[in-house]
Protein backbone atom coordinates (compact mmCIF):
# COMPACT_ATOMS: atom_id res chain seq x y z
CA UNK A 1 0.00 0.00 0.00
CA UNK A 2 1.69 3.70 -0.82
CA UNK A 3 0.23 6.82 0.47
CA UNK A 4 0.81 9.91 -1.77
CA UNK A 5 -0.06 13.38 -0.48
CA UNK A 6 0.55 16.61 -1.46
CA UNK A 7 -1.87 19.66 -0.89
CA UNK A 8 -0.36 22.34 -2.64
CA UNK A 9 -1.57 24.18 -5.66
CA UNK A 10 1.11 24.52 -7.94
CA UNK A 11 1.53 26.53 -11.55
CA UNK A 12 4.67 26.30 -12.73
CA UNK A 13 6.77 27.44 -15.91
CA UNK A 14 7.75 30.76 -17.99
CA UNK A 15 4.99 32.98 -17.12
CA UNK A 16 3.39 31.12 -14.28
CA UNK A 17 3.37 34.46 -12.24
CA UNK A 18 0.14 35.81 -14.35
CA UNK A 19 -1.35 33.33 -11.92
CA UNK A 20 -1.00 35.44 -9.08
CA UNK A 21 -3.99 37.71 -9.30
CA UNK A 22 -6.58 34.38 -9.59
CA UNK A 23 -4.80 32.77 -6.74
CA UNK A 24 -5.15 35.61 -4.20
CA UNK A 25 -8.50 36.49 -5.74
CA UNK A 26 -10.54 39.17 -3.20
CA UNK A 27 -8.07 38.94 -0.64
CA UNK A 28 -5.23 41.35 0.44
CA UNK A 29 -1.99 40.22 0.49
CA UNK A 30 1.49 41.01 2.14
CA UNK A 31 5.04 40.39 0.56
CA UNK A 32 7.88 39.25 2.39
CA UNK A 33 11.08 39.06 0.83
CA UNK A 34 14.76 39.18 0.90
CA UNK A 35 17.10 42.33 1.17
CA UNK A 36 17.74 43.26 -2.29
CA UNK A 37 14.78 41.69 -4.26
CA UNK A 38 13.71 45.37 -5.08
CA UNK A 39 16.65 46.16 -6.91
CA UNK A 40 16.94 42.83 -8.75
CA UNK A 41 13.96 43.69 -10.40
CA UNK A 42 11.66 40.79 -8.40
CA UNK A 43 9.39 43.10 -6.13
CA UNK A 44 7.70 44.83 -9.26
CA UNK A 45 6.56 42.13 -11.28
CA UNK A 46 4.19 41.14 -8.40
CA UNK A 47 3.32 45.12 -7.11
CA UNK A 48 2.16 44.99 -11.03
CA UNK A 49 0.03 41.94 -10.70
CA UNK A 50 -1.60 42.63 -7.17
CA UNK A 51 -2.43 46.06 -7.53
CA UNK A 52 -4.07 47.56 -4.64
CA UNK A 53 -4.77 44.19 -3.14
CA UNK A 54 -1.26 44.39 -2.08
CA UNK A 55 -0.64 45.85 1.46
CA UNK A 56 2.94 46.27 2.36
CA UNK A 57 6.22 44.49 0.59
CA UNK A 58 8.59 43.50 3.93
CA UNK A 59 12.31 43.18 2.48
CA UNK A 60 14.37 41.99 5.60
CA UNK A 61 14.78 38.66 5.65
CA UNK A 62 18.45 37.72 4.91
CA UNK A 63 20.12 34.23 4.78
CA UNK A 64 19.41 31.37 7.19
CA UNK A 65 17.73 34.00 9.68
CA UNK A 66 18.28 32.38 13.04
CA UNK A 67 14.99 33.36 15.73
CA UNK A 68 15.96 36.35 17.08
CA UNK A 69 15.86 38.21 13.35
CA UNK A 70 12.31 35.90 13.26
CA UNK A 71 11.36 36.86 16.49
CA UNK A 72 11.51 40.60 15.23
CA UNK A 73 9.94 40.08 12.21
CA UNK A 74 7.17 38.56 13.74
CA UNK A 75 5.40 41.99 15.23
CA UNK A 76 6.10 43.82 11.47
CA UNK A 77 3.88 40.76 9.37
CA UNK A 78 0.85 41.02 12.01
CA UNK A 79 1.02 44.70 12.15
CA UNK A 80 -1.25 44.43 8.75
CA UNK A 81 -4.44 42.38 10.22
CA UNK A 82 -5.83 43.22 6.95
CA UNK A 83 -3.34 41.14 4.78
CA UNK A 84 -5.20 37.37 4.60
CA UNK A 85 -2.11 36.43 2.65
CA UNK A 86 1.53 36.61 3.17
CA UNK A 87 3.16 35.92 -0.48
CA UNK A 88 6.97 34.80 0.19
CA UNK A 89 9.11 35.82 -2.79
CA UNK A 90 12.20 34.55 -2.25
CA UNK A 91 14.13 31.54 -1.86
CA UNK A 92 14.53 29.16 1.45
CA UNK A 93 15.26 31.39 3.48
CA UNK A 94 11.94 33.67 3.24
CA UNK A 95 9.64 30.71 2.55
CA UNK A 96 10.91 28.99 5.83
CA UNK A 97 10.66 32.61 7.49
CA UNK A 98 7.19 32.97 6.04
CA UNK A 99 5.95 30.13 7.53
CA UNK A 100 7.66 30.79 10.78
CA UNK A 101 5.69 34.17 11.37
CA UNK A 102 1.93 32.75 9.65
CA UNK A 103 0.55 31.85 12.73
CA UNK A 104 -0.58 34.29 15.37
CA UNK A 105 -0.02 33.58 19.19
CA UNK A 106 -2.00 34.20 21.97
CA UNK A 107 0.35 36.76 23.09
CA UNK A 108 1.43 38.00 19.53
CA UNK A 109 4.56 37.55 20.42
CA UNK A 110 7.24 35.47 18.64
CA UNK A 111 8.69 33.78 21.64
CA UNK A 112 5.91 31.76 22.25
CA UNK A 113 6.07 29.79 19.23
CA UNK A 114 9.79 29.60 20.05
CA UNK A 115 9.18 28.11 23.32
CA UNK A 116 6.77 25.47 21.38
CA UNK A 117 9.55 24.62 19.13
CA UNK A 118 12.33 24.79 21.79
CA UNK A 119 10.50 22.22 24.58
CA UNK A 120 7.43 21.09 23.15
CA UNK A 121 5.34 23.51 24.59
CA UNK A 122 1.79 23.00 22.65
CA UNK A 123 -0.30 26.31 21.78
CA UNK A 124 -3.90 26.76 20.19
CA UNK A 125 -3.20 29.19 17.33
CA UNK A 126 -6.55 31.54 17.01
CA UNK A 127 -5.88 32.31 13.53
CA UNK A 128 -3.13 32.32 11.29
CA UNK A 129 -1.93 33.94 7.33
CA UNK A 130 -2.68 31.79 4.40
CA UNK A 131 1.01 31.10 2.03
CA UNK A 132 1.74 31.70 -1.33
CA UNK A 133 5.07 30.53 -2.06
CA UNK A 134 6.95 32.62 -5.26
CA UNK A 135 10.07 31.31 -5.07
CA UNK A 136 13.48 33.10 -6.96
CA UNK A 137 15.97 29.85 -6.36
CA UNK A 138 15.73 25.92 -8.00
CA UNK A 139 16.24 24.53 -5.21
CA UNK A 140 14.66 24.18 -1.61
CA UNK A 141 11.52 22.71 -2.33
CA UNK A 142 9.60 24.98 0.61
CA UNK A 143 7.30 26.04 -1.88
CA UNK A 144 5.97 22.25 -2.03
CA UNK A 145 6.62 21.00 1.76
CA UNK A 146 5.01 21.94 5.10
CA UNK A 147 8.87 22.53 6.62
CA UNK A 148 10.59 25.45 8.09
CA UNK A 149 14.09 24.90 8.99
CA UNK A 150 14.66 27.51 12.16
CA UNK A 151 18.33 28.35 12.89
CA UNK A 152 18.91 28.49 17.13
CA UNK A 153 22.18 29.72 17.14
CA UNK A 154 22.10 30.36 20.64
CA UNK A 155 21.07 26.95 21.77
CA UNK A 156 23.70 25.54 18.60
CA UNK A 157 19.97 23.69 17.04
CA UNK A 158 18.41 23.71 13.76
CA UNK A 159 14.69 23.25 14.83
CA UNK A 160 11.93 22.51 12.16
CA UNK A 161 8.75 23.98 12.74
CA UNK A 162 5.49 22.80 10.92
CA UNK A 163 1.82 23.29 11.18
CA UNK A 164 -0.96 22.42 8.96
CA UNK A 165 -1.45 25.32 7.60
CA UNK A 166 2.27 25.90 6.94
CA UNK A 167 1.58 24.05 4.31
CA UNK A 168 1.45 26.41 1.10
CA UNK A 169 -1.79 27.02 -0.02
CA UNK A 170 0.11 27.57 -4.08
CA UNK A 171 3.15 27.72 -5.37
CA UNK A 172 4.06 30.37 -7.88
CA UNK A 173 6.77 29.17 -9.90
CA UNK A 174 8.31 31.39 -12.16
CA UNK A 175 11.47 30.71 -14.05
CA UNK A 176 11.83 34.56 -15.29
CA UNK A 177 12.37 35.04 -11.77
CA UNK A 178 15.47 33.04 -11.15
CA UNK A 179 17.08 34.76 -14.12
CA UNK A 180 19.37 37.61 -11.84
CA UNK A 181 20.52 34.27 -9.68
CA UNK A 182 24.40 34.62 -9.04
CA UNK A 183 26.30 31.79 -9.99
CA UNK A 184 27.21 30.71 -6.09
CA UNK A 185 23.27 30.74 -4.95
CA UNK A 186 22.58 28.64 -8.30
CA UNK A 187 25.01 25.83 -7.58
CA UNK A 188 24.16 25.90 -3.90
CA UNK A 189 19.92 26.03 -4.90
CA UNK A 190 20.64 23.09 -7.62
CA UNK A 191 22.71 20.90 -5.62
CA UNK A 192 20.28 21.16 -2.62
CA UNK A 193 17.66 20.14 -5.08
CA UNK A 194 19.76 16.79 -6.31
CA UNK A 195 20.01 16.43 -2.56
CA UNK A 196 16.30 16.34 -2.05
CA UNK A 197 15.70 13.95 -4.75
CA UNK A 198 18.82 11.20 -4.23
CA UNK A 199 17.30 11.57 -0.01
CA UNK A 200 14.02 10.59 -0.74
CA UNK A 201 15.33 7.20 -2.99
CA UNK A 202 17.84 6.31 -0.28
CA UNK A 203 14.49 6.67 2.06
CA UNK A 204 12.15 4.23 4.18
CA UNK A 205 9.68 6.05 3.22
CA UNK A 206 10.17 6.22 -0.55
CA UNK A 207 7.08 5.30 -2.85
CA UNK A 208 6.42 4.91 -6.23
CA UNK A 209 5.27 8.44 -6.77
CA UNK A 210 8.17 9.73 -4.99
CA UNK A 211 10.78 7.99 -6.61
CA UNK A 212 9.22 8.87 -10.37
CA UNK A 213 9.43 12.76 -8.94
CA UNK A 214 13.15 12.09 -7.51
CA UNK A 215 14.36 10.10 -10.43
CA UNK A 216 13.49 12.75 -13.28
CA UNK A 217 14.66 15.66 -10.91
CA UNK A 218 18.20 13.61 -10.39
CA UNK A 219 18.54 13.12 -14.02
CA UNK A 220 17.55 16.62 -15.59
CA UNK A 221 19.61 18.33 -12.57
CA UNK A 222 23.25 16.55 -13.39
CA UNK A 223 22.38 17.32 -17.32
CA UNK A 224 21.03 20.97 -16.89
CA UNK A 225 23.31 22.48 -13.44
CA UNK A 226 26.40 21.96 -15.31
CA UNK A 227 24.68 23.64 -18.81
CA UNK A 228 23.32 26.79 -16.70
CA UNK A 229 26.05 27.71 -15.72
CA UNK A 230 27.51 28.10 -18.89
CA UNK A 231 24.44 29.74 -19.81
CA UNK A 232 23.07 31.83 -16.85
CA UNK A 233 20.33 33.83 -18.81
CA UNK A 234 18.88 30.91 -20.47
CA UNK A 235 15.05 30.72 -19.36
CA UNK A 236 14.75 27.28 -21.06
CA UNK A 237 17.31 25.84 -18.60
CA UNK A 238 16.04 28.00 -15.92
CA UNK A 239 13.11 26.35 -16.46
CA UNK A 240 13.84 22.85 -16.49
CA UNK A 241 16.03 23.66 -12.83
CA UNK A 242 13.09 25.00 -11.38
CA UNK A 243 10.73 22.18 -12.65
CA UNK A 244 13.53 19.41 -11.14
CA UNK A 245 13.73 21.29 -7.69
CA UNK A 246 9.91 20.74 -7.95
CA UNK A 247 9.98 17.49 -8.38
CA UNK A 248 12.21 17.26 -6.37
CA UNK A 249 10.91 18.80 -3.32
CA UNK A 250 7.54 17.11 -4.07
CA UNK A 251 9.62 13.81 -3.80
CA UNK A 252 10.60 14.77 -0.37
CA UNK A 253 7.56 16.46 0.61
CA UNK A 254 6.68 12.93 1.35
CA UNK A 255 9.94 10.94 2.46
CA UNK A 256 11.43 13.72 4.83
CA UNK A 257 14.99 13.73 3.91
CA UNK A 258 17.38 11.48 4.85
CA UNK A 259 21.54 11.04 5.87
CA UNK A 260 23.14 13.68 4.12
CA UNK A 261 20.49 16.26 5.52
CA UNK A 262 21.16 15.26 9.16
CA UNK A 263 25.16 15.49 8.73
CA UNK A 264 24.17 19.32 7.19
CA UNK A 265 22.63 21.05 10.13
CA UNK A 266 26.10 20.73 12.08
CA UNK A 267 28.36 21.57 9.03
CA UNK A 268 26.07 24.93 8.65
CA UNK A 269 25.69 25.67 12.69
CA UNK A 270 29.68 24.80 13.58
CA UNK A 271 31.78 25.67 10.25
CA UNK A 272 29.26 27.77 8.19
CA UNK A 273 28.64 25.70 5.69
CA UNK A 274 25.95 27.06 3.02
CA UNK A 275 23.13 24.97 3.12
CA UNK A 276 22.83 23.25 -0.68
CA UNK A 277 26.73 22.33 -0.57
CA UNK A 278 26.53 21.10 3.52
CA UNK A 279 23.95 18.36 1.93
CA UNK A 280 25.67 17.88 -0.88
CA UNK A 281 28.94 17.42 -0.82
CA UNK A 282 28.37 13.99 1.15
CA UNK A 283 26.11 12.95 -1.55
CA UNK A 284 29.23 10.55 -3.49
CA UNK A 285 30.04 9.43 0.74
CA UNK A 286 26.04 8.42 1.43
CA UNK A 287 25.44 7.10 -1.93
CA UNK A 288 28.50 4.65 -1.77
CA UNK A 289 26.72 3.84 2.00
CA UNK A 290 23.31 3.14 0.49
CA UNK A 291 24.27 1.34 -2.45
CA UNK A 292 23.93 -2.83 -2.16
CA UNK A 293 22.40 -2.47 1.21
CA UNK A 294 18.66 -2.96 -0.80
CA UNK A 295 18.20 -4.28 -4.43
CA UNK A 296 15.00 -2.81 -4.90
CA UNK A 297 16.05 1.00 -3.94
CA UNK A 298 19.58 -0.31 -6.29
CA UNK A 299 17.24 -0.28 -9.33
CA UNK A 300 15.90 3.33 -8.63
CA UNK A 301 19.15 4.46 -7.69
CA UNK A 302 20.16 3.08 -10.94
CA UNK A 303 17.40 5.11 -12.94
CA UNK A 304 18.49 8.16 -11.01
CA UNK A 305 22.72 7.85 -11.19
CA UNK A 306 23.62 5.27 -13.80
CA UNK A 307 25.62 2.24 -13.52
CA UNK A 308 25.78 2.08 -9.51
CA UNK A 309 29.30 0.58 -9.67
CA UNK A 310 30.73 3.92 -10.70
CA UNK A 311 28.18 5.96 -9.28
CA UNK A 312 30.06 7.90 -6.26
CA UNK A 313 32.92 8.64 -8.33
CA UNK A 314 30.90 10.21 -11.13
CA UNK A 315 28.69 12.11 -8.42
CA UNK A 316 32.08 13.30 -7.28
CA UNK A 317 33.86 14.73 -10.51
CA UNK A 318 30.11 16.22 -10.84
CA UNK A 319 30.32 18.21 -7.73
CA UNK A 320 34.23 19.08 -8.53
CA UNK A 321 33.12 19.76 -12.46
CA UNK A 322 31.02 23.01 -10.36
CA UNK A 323 33.75 23.77 -8.20
CA UNK A 324 32.32 22.13 -4.87
CA UNK A 325 34.75 20.29 -3.16
CA UNK A 326 33.83 16.57 -1.60
CA UNK A 327 35.89 16.20 1.45
CA UNK A 328 35.49 16.87 5.23
CA UNK A 329 38.98 18.33 5.85
CA UNK A 330 38.27 21.11 3.07
CA UNK A 331 35.20 22.20 4.75
CA UNK A 332 37.63 22.30 8.26
CA UNK A 333 36.31 19.09 9.66
CA UNK A 334 38.89 16.16 10.79
CA UNK A 335 38.31 12.78 10.69
CA UNK A 336 37.70 12.73 14.17
CA UNK A 337 34.77 15.26 14.06
CA UNK A 338 33.80 13.88 10.50
CA UNK A 339 33.41 9.89 12.18
CA UNK A 340 31.35 11.74 15.27
CA UNK A 341 28.78 13.42 12.41
CA UNK A 342 28.27 10.21 10.67
CA UNK A 343 27.37 8.62 13.76
CA UNK A 344 25.05 11.16 15.21
CA UNK A 345 23.30 11.49 11.74
CA UNK A 346 22.32 8.27 11.57
CA UNK A 347 20.56 8.55 15.30
CA UNK A 348 19.42 11.93 14.04
CA UNK A 349 15.56 12.27 12.98
CA UNK A 350 16.46 12.40 9.29
CA UNK A 351 19.31 10.17 9.22
CA UNK A 352 16.77 7.30 10.95
CA UNK A 353 14.71 7.89 7.64
CA UNK A 354 18.43 6.53 5.33
CA UNK A 355 17.84 2.65 4.24
CA UNK A 356 21.40 2.23 6.02
CA UNK A 357 19.96 3.18 9.59
CA UNK A 358 18.74 0.36 11.93
CA UNK A 359 15.49 0.66 12.30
Amino acid sequence: MHHFHNPVRTVAGLGALQALPDLLGARRALVLTFTGARSLGLVEPLQDALGDRLVAVIETVTPNPDVIELAALYPEVWRYPEADVLIALGGGSVIDSAKAVLTQTPSGQFHELLQWLRDGQRFASARHKALIAVPTTAGTGSEVTPWATVWDRELQRKLSLQFPHTWPEAAVVDPVLMRQLPEAVTVQSGLDALSHALEAIWNRHANPVSDALAVAAARTIQVTLPALLRAPQDLNLREAMAIAALQAGLAFSNTRTAMAHSMSYPLTLRHDVPHGIACAFTLPLVAAAAIGLMPERDAVLAQALGPLETAPARLESFLLGLGVKTRFADYGVDDDEAAALWAQALQGDRGRNFIGASA
